[in-house]
């Protein structure tokens, strides 16, 4: 197995057992925000996490989730930009209301990307979305025990075995996946997009967890996923899965998908133009602020 693969699973099953052991048990929960919530099971799975991660890659940057975008690795500064050829995303616990709800939709979302330094862009900075070269990713659900694993070039897996996506052709006898945010709601225009692609589609779903979603497409449960303002922890481990898995994930434009871009479609590449073409529409008659 790819090394960096190989990490990446033992990281992912061990805060695995960490949140199966929290989901049965009351939440702790607080608040980054009004409704923006994280649990201690959030914490407890980030920090084993990181600290297999340093372990195994000590001069690695690590960006996750409950790290508010601070790298674990020394600042770089204009002779240092080699310290970051390798940056991990962590998402410890996508689907974080769902766990704190007792729904078993949630999952543990770890990728790495490459050639952060080379186009001097640096994680935590203004200067996103950032241009990175996906290399692992892994997504793993402990309550089903479903294991997604991709790596570049080598294809993309459910629990050992090849994956790929759907052949639906067309958007009408699809079945897509969806988003919302929990903070700053009036402000996302998806509830337009929601309506339009559920009538114009075999139906939309929304169960809470991008990552999931995404491995999803990836494994042609869905034939497309669109959602904004998803941070790359979010997303890096699930697109990597979608493009090994024969799928394509770009903006709503068709320009290739960077990690932290304002909009995210992914699709099985078939119905990917017709995804657009609605996008569009929606578009010129939707407000861009709700409320």
């Amino acid at each position: 197995m790819n090394p960096f693969l190989e990490v990446a699973v033992e990281a992912a099953r061990e805060a695995g057992e960490i949140l199966l052991a929290e989901f049965d048990q009351p939440a702790k929960i607080s608040y980054k925000g009004e409704v923006d919530l994280v649990t201690e099971a959030d914490r407890r799975s980030e920090q084993a996490i990181v600290a297999r991660l340093r372990n195994h890659f000590p001069k690695h940057t690590i960006v996750a989730e409950e790290s508010s975008w601070q790298a674990t690795a020394p600042a770089p500064d204009a002779t240092q930009g080699a310290m970051l050829r390798y940056c991990w995303y962590v998402d410890p616990l996508d689907g974080t209301t769902n766990f704190a709800h007792g729904y078993p939709c949630f999952a543990v979302s770890i990728a790495l990307a490459e050639n952060i330094a080379a186009a001097g862009i640096y994680p935590g900075t203004a200067r996103s979305p950032l241009p990175e070269d996906l290399l692992v990713g892994v997504v793993y659900n402990p309550f089903s025990g479903e294991l997604f694993t991709g790596a570049r070039g080598e294809g993309a897996f459910l629990n050992q075995k090849k994956i790929q996506v759907s052949s639906i052709e067309r958007l009408a006898t699809s079945l897509l996946c969806t988003g919302f945010p929990s903070v700053k709601r009036t402000e996302n225009p998806n509830i337009h997009y929601y309506w339009d692609f559920t009538l114009r589609s075999h139906g939309v779903r929304r169960d809470g967890s991008a990552a999931l979603d995404l491995a999803a497409v990836a494994c042609g449960r869905f034939e497309g996923f669109w959602e904004f303002g998803l941070k790359p922890w979010d997303t890096a481990a699930g697109v990597l899965l979608v493009r090994e898995a024969g799928g394509m994930a770009t903006d709503f434009t068709g320009r290739p998908y960077r990690l932290g871009g304002p909009e995210l479609m992914a699709s099985n590449k078939h119905i990917h133009a017709e995804m657009q073409e609605v996008a569009a529409d929606i578009a010129e008659r939707a407000p861009q602020r709700l409320g």
